[in-house]
């Protein structure tokens, strides 16, 4: 197996962790507000404030990535993570919570963007959407895996536990990525004089003394916007149709096992997607064909006795494209700018992800019902589309303008 792909192995179980973390939350929210006396405004406050942190770390944090190696960011983020988690699990108060959910929001962040940096280190000039269609599988890997585990633990056990599990990966993800990842850059070169081996970094300084030009700036940030609508898409979707099946009579399991199920045939379709996308070199009629699905198979969802063919289609063919559209950023960045360049495309995929559970969490508790939290997440996808096709407007634009 080529070196790049055991990297990416070691990347893709470790980034599982940042979905299982962040999916504690939502599973245990029917404890949490037994306990805590709060509505379904606070409990989407709680989730979107995970990501809150993004908003303010994300461009500190790739701009750190000119002086620190990624193997020590990304590891300090697993490691944010998992305190932030343990922390959650010994709070007594809503406020403590939401202390926690930050710190693992400062993880998230860190983890999110030099998890994304190594692959397009490793993959820029190979397959590029594949491998960060894997990358990103991890993600609802973790949720799809939390909502079954997370949700038996609060029935099961207190719903600190869940928090205690999920930090727990986190702590050893944070321990695998610092022992085993090396950079593409460095390499072993004999010594001339006694035979000994040496590291050898190429490519090292170029970054620090690169500057950021606007027109990669103009398309590092339409690309956010499409990244960022997808997720916040999804996020909403996860967090509140669950709710949507329990008003119509499932159990809470029930509904949970019936969502995630989407989330796991995401581990496969994004995989796919990116796969197509590679071989076909048609990535953008992929992705256009995909959300479509994944706004429809989302309206469907208020047939309720077809939940869950609804909840397998948008995970077989809606969430697809996700590799495809985080292979935008690459497309975007030149190398020499990576670090920075993740930071400014998550600065943005934070603004729109962080706020959307709480407007869903509005909409539940002004209209007495889960449905209209799912069409809100139908039309992020469908805006997802609309993303999309403006960086590619801009980036024709700006390739008429260099000839």
């Amino acid at each position: 197996m080529p070196l790049r792909w055991k990297i990416l192995v070691l990347l893709v179980v470790a980034r599982f962790g940042l979905g299982f973390q962040f999916q504690t939350l939502a599973s245990v929210s029917d404890q949490l507000i037994a306990q805590f006396n709060i509505d379904y405004t606070m409990v989407g406050t709680l989730i979107g404030v995970f990501m809150l942190t993004g908003l303010f770390l994300a461009l500190p944090a790739g701009w750190v990535g000119r002086y620190a190696s990624d193997r020590i960011l990304a590891s300090s983020g697993m490691a944010f993570l998992a305190v932030g988690g343990f922390m959650v699990a010994l709070a007594d108060t809503t406020l403590q919570i939401g202390v926690g959910r930050m710190v693992c929001g400062a993880g998230f962040v860190i983890s999110t963007i030099y998890f994304a940096k190594m692959t397009v280190d490793w993959f820029g000039e190979f397959e590029i959407a594949t491998a960060m269609g894997l990358l990103v599988m991890t993600w609802p890997l973790g949720i799809a895996a939390g909502q079954i585990i997370h949700t038996w633990l609060g029935q099961n056990s207190h719903w600190s536990t869940a928090f205690i599990v999920a930090s727990s990966f986190c702590a050893l993800g944070a321990v695998a990525v610092f022992l085993a990842y090396r950079p593409p850059g460095v390499s072993l070169e004999p010594a001339s004089e006694n035979g000994e081996t040496r590291p050898m970094q190429t490519e090292v300084t170029a970054s620090r003394k690169s500057g950021f030009s606007r027109t990669e700036l103009l398309l590092t940030m339409v690309a956010s916007i499409s990244w960022a609508l997808f997720n916040a898409g999804y996020v909403v979707f996860l967090s509140f149709a669950p709710g949507w099946l329990v008003e119509n009579g499932y159990s809470t399991l029930q509904a949970a096992s019936v969502i995630s199920s989407g989330s796991w045939v995401m581990m496969i379709s994004i995989v796919i997607g990116g796969a197509v996308a590679d071989r076909t070199g048609r990535p953008d009629l992929v992705f256009y064909f995909c959300m479509f699905v994944a706004t429809l198979s989302l309206l469907s969802l208020f047939w309720t006795d077809y939940s869950l063919p609804s909840s397998l289609l948008f995970g077989l063919i809606g969430a697809a494209p996700a590799g495809i559209i985080m292979s935008l950023a690459s497309e975007a960045i030149e190398p020499h700018n990576r670090a920075l360049g993740m930071g400014v495309f998550f600065s943005l995929y934070f603004l729109f992800v962080a706020p959307a559970p709480v407007v869903a969490g509005k909409l539940v508790d002004y209209s007495g019902s889960a449905w209209f939290a799912v069409v809100f997440a139908a039309s992020l996808f469908a805006a997802t589309a609309l993303g999309y096709a403006a960086f590619r407007v801009t980036q024709r634009a700006v390739n008429r303008s260099a000839i």
